[in-house]
């Protein structure tokens, strides 16, 4: 039997609970929300790198955050097996399908660890115990789940009910009686006080073909389209895409309806690490590391007393007198205050902003591209004012703007300048004119970043007024 560990990253969540500093174009797994230089992603792929024949991870994500993983993974120096894009989301069950028909065009029947890549473990030595224990159970087409002790009766969790009382000195596995979605608060109350019952981790390990084996019996559609949406070799760079007609097909549903509440195979494996599925501003606070008023603060933050609070600033100085439980978050566009009681409301804020064309609702001001990001300063009805960031040794797209100029101010670095067939070497605090019409290029060959003040002026202004002629990045089609 192949012993090979292959994980399985979910990464296609937009996170907006976490809103402002979680947006559609720049989710929660890709935060680093509390101590440390780790997202959350980088922390997943970090926490399973001590288990036995653990091989590189097989990604799922979102077309839009293509580079934005790689890059996060490259820092962490790690070479995915694979990174898959899905041209919209459809769950975790056809997501977990891709990754699986994915890992058996490498492996013979690989064991696949599914993970979400927002959540946070604090004891990660309980969390490889039980990853260890599932094996065994896997052997004969089990399906292991992993079931968190509850420690509070949470309502924006799913849980799991065991067959029998469990005995988290035992080092074994439960059959599954059944899965609950998020609960009522009677009922949560209720489940903290049986032994049976725990917080569904989401966290899955299985071997390649046992999966596939009952996708095909119980969710026959789940593996056609997603067959289908991998049976052309539409790879991009280092990206797998897939075939977005097929993938629209597949239902959107989640591994747990899919298949494991189907199956009388499905096993839970209990851990009592503190485990959170950071899905709210609250369960942020709970995992941090807090002071002795039980203050997270990150930033320009001062605290005067204020108890039991997360308070971020980006930029701006963020003072707070006299409050408790309060989440306040500081960004360049946005500010959100509120109680923490209120934090999973915050998905339906998010909702309103997007019904009344608040872009700040889905976009950050800062924009991440593969050579860098841009952040938009300042703007009026006919120029916009850019602060450009160019990684070491990168180059934007060889473009041209039929609505627009630009002049770029360099403030860091030294740029290489290509303006239809010239070329210019501009030093700091020097710049030089882009007229509308002619192709450029900003490059950065040196071994530190490049910093431009861009200075746009036009009838129109938007990132949709761009010709790629070259792209080192695969951008042109």
């Amino acid at each position: 039997m192949s012993s090979e560990i292959i994980p399985i990253l979910l990464s296609g969540g937009s996170g907006t609970r976490l809103w402002p500093l979680s947006r559609k174009d720049f989710p929660k797994q890709y935060l680093n929300l509390g101590e440390g230089s780790l997202t959350l992603i980088q922390k997943t792929q970090k926490r399973i790198e001590r288990i036995g024949n653990i091989q590189s991870p097989i990604i799922i994500c979102n077309e839009d955050h293509r580079f934005i993983v790689a890059e996060q993974m490259r820092e962490i120096k790690v070479k995915p097996l694979s990174i898959i894009l899905e041209p919209f989301g459809r769950n975790t069950a056809p997501a977990i399908t891709l990754g699986a028909l994915k890992a058996l065009e490498y492996y013979e029947d690989p064991t696949l660890l599914v993970l979400s890549s927002d959540h946070e473990i604090d004891n990660n030595d309980l969390f490889i115990n039980a990853v260890n224990i599932g094996k065994k159970y896997i052997k004969n087409d089990g399906l292991v789940t992993f079931g968190v002790k509850p420690t509070s009766a949470e309502t924006g969790f799913g849980y799991i009910e065991a067959e029998e009382i469990m005995n988290y000195k035992d080092r074994k596995g439960y059959s599954i009686s059944k899965f609950i979605e998020k609960p009522s608060l009677e009922d949560a109350q209720k489940f903290i006080k049986n032994k049976n019952y725990f917080w569904n981790s989401g966290i899955f390990l299985f071997k390649a073909k046992t999966i596939i084996k009952y996708i095909r019996k119980y969710s026959p559609d789940i593996y056609k389209y997603c067959e289908e949406a991998l049976s052309d070799e539409l790879l991009d760079l280092d990206f797998q895409r897939i075939n977005a007609v097929a993938f629209k097909n597949c239902p959107n549903i989640s591994l747990d309806y899919a298949l494991m509440e189907k199956t009388s195979k499905g096993i839970v494996i209990p851990f009592t690490s503190q485990w959170k599925d950071l899905g709210s501003w609250n369960s942020v606070w709970e995992t941090s590391k807090k002071d002795n008023n039980g203050n997270f603060t990150k930033g320009k933050v001062i605290a005067k007393n204020t108890k039991n609070s997360y308070l971020y600033s980006e930029g701006r100085l963020l003072v707070t007198l006299g409050l408790q439980n309060l989440i306040a978050v500081e960004t360049s566009d946005a500010i959100l205050i509120t109680n923490k009681n209120n934090s999973q409301n915050v998905k339906d804020l998010v909702t309103s902003l997007k019904k009344e064309n608040f872009k700040e609702g889905i976009e950050h001001q800062k924009t991440h591209r593969p050579w860098g990001n841009f952040t938009t300063l300042a703007k009026g009805d006919n120029w916009k004012l850019k602060k450009i960031f160019v990684s070491p040794k990168e180059s934007l797209s060889l473009q041209m703007h039929y609505k627009r100029t630009e002049h770029w101010v360099i403030i860091e670095g030294r740029a290489k300048v290509i303006i239809d067939d010239k070329i210019y070497l501009i030093n700091k605090n020097e710049s030089i004119y882009i007229p509308k019409g002619s192709k450029h290029r900003l490059i950065n060959e040196e071994e530190s970043a490049l910093i431009v003040i861009e200075i746009q002026s036009g009838i129109y202004l938007e990132e949709d007024d761009i010709v790629r002629f070259e792209d080192n990045y695969g951008r042109t089609k």
